[in-house]
């Protein structure tokens, strides 16, 4: 009978070892799989839908929780500087908009690297803008001014709304950038629709950077404007609805996709030619032409980057941190969207001063 009761106790006492084990084993598995879902893959671990640059090796995320995703912003990965280039620069665009709405005219022209003509608080206190102006007011149509000689100015300021709409869509689209390159590791249904609010943000920068340039220019052709306006609207919004389809958002279609965007800043020739036209004679025409010049260069030697996957293409696996494609192609994104906002500043703060 004791030794029945000691079989017994023996038995519970290997059962509970058992089960104690068991725990441990599958806290240990636990743990294993824990952290191996949240180590950096190389490129052949990837799962197929997130295989998009071949010449990047290593460091790549994939199938992270939202959690693990979002903090990975402080971590390096081969995403890290696409987030932060374009989060910076979503920043740097608030700040933009914050100074202007509250008029802080330093910080409005970057401490003076965009300033051409005084603000429109300068102008309120200054009984020299006449004579600073009496240069430009070519820019306005002479069909338009009595007597053929008169300058007509503004009593009060020019329209903002398309200056803020302009930074409107530069924040969206660098936020949405950002929030793609740092989620797009979760699931292969949010790939998809990050990538196409990526794209779609894009877009939306494309469509708002001609409204401050359109609407200044042909103030006085309100016409023009209308035409111009709708037809880069229009064209944008093929443009969005072309890139919801999935097919078009795998990284096969990165070269149409280059194309699609490249056309729609290809549009711009047409008011720009005519602005031109209008305003040959505007000795300050050459300052904004340089201005919207060094954005379309910007814009087409990231988009250069972009298609050619230029330098990882040279020595793959060395890229792989910092310095690859995508990353110097936010970087001139950045760079186009200042000099368009240094071309609006000169357009709406003329328009202050010389009316139709």
């Amino acid at each position: 009978m004791c030794s029945a009761r000691n079989r017994g106790k023996q038995g519970s006492m290997m059962e509970n070892t058992n089960n104690f084990c068991d725990q441990n084993k599958k806290k240990s598995q636990k743990c294993t799989l824990k952290s191996k879902d949240y180590r950096l893959l190389s490129f052949n671990e990837l799962p197929d839908y997130m295989k998009d640059n071949e010449f990047i090796h290593k460091y790549y995320r994939a199938e992270w929780p939202l959690k693990q995703a979002f903090f990975s912003l402080f971590r390096w990965h081969n995403e890290t500087l696409n987030v932060w280039t374009h989060l910076l620069g979503f920043a740097l665009f608030v700040v933009l908009t914050i100074v202007n709405a509250a008029h802080v005219s330093q910080a409005v022209d970057l401490f003076g690297i965009f300033r051409t003509f005084p603000s429109g608080s300068d102008k309120n206190s200054s009984n020299d803008s006449t004579q600073l102006f009496m240069g430009v007011t070519n820019m306005v149509d002479l069909n338009n001014i009595k007597g053929g000689n008169q300058m007509h100015h503004m009593v009060t300021e020019a329209a903002r709304w398309p200056f803020y709409v302009y930074l409107s869509g530069s924040m969206f689209c660098l936020l949405s950038s950002s929030i793609c390159h740092l989620f797009c590791c979760h699931s292969h249904h949010m790939n998809l629709w990050l990538l196409r609010m990526d794209y779609t943000g894009i877009t939306v920068m494309i469509i708002t950077s001609f409204f401050p340039p359109i609407y200044y220019i042909f103030q006085c052709q309100p016409l023009w404007q209308i035409i111009y306006l709708t037809g880069i609207s229009i064209f944008g919004a093929f443009t969005i609805a072309t890139l919801l389809s999935p097919t078009l958002s795998s990284g096969k279609c990165r070269a149409f996709r280059a194309i699609l965007f490249v056309s729609m800043g290809l549009f711009g020739l047409f008011p720009a030619v005519h602005g031109c036209v209008l305003n040959w004679t505007n000795p300050r025409r050459n300052v904004t032409l340089a201005y919207e010049v060094a954005m379309a260069l910007s814009y087409l030697i990231g988009t250069g980057f972009y298609v050619s996957r230029v330098p990882e293409r040279w020595k793959p696996g060395f890229f792989d941190l910092a310095g690859h494609s995508h990353q110097i192609f936010h970087i001139f994104v950045l760079l186009g969207a200042l000099s368009h906002y240094g071309a609006a500043l000169i357009f709406m703060e003329y328009r202050d001063v010389v009316g139709c």
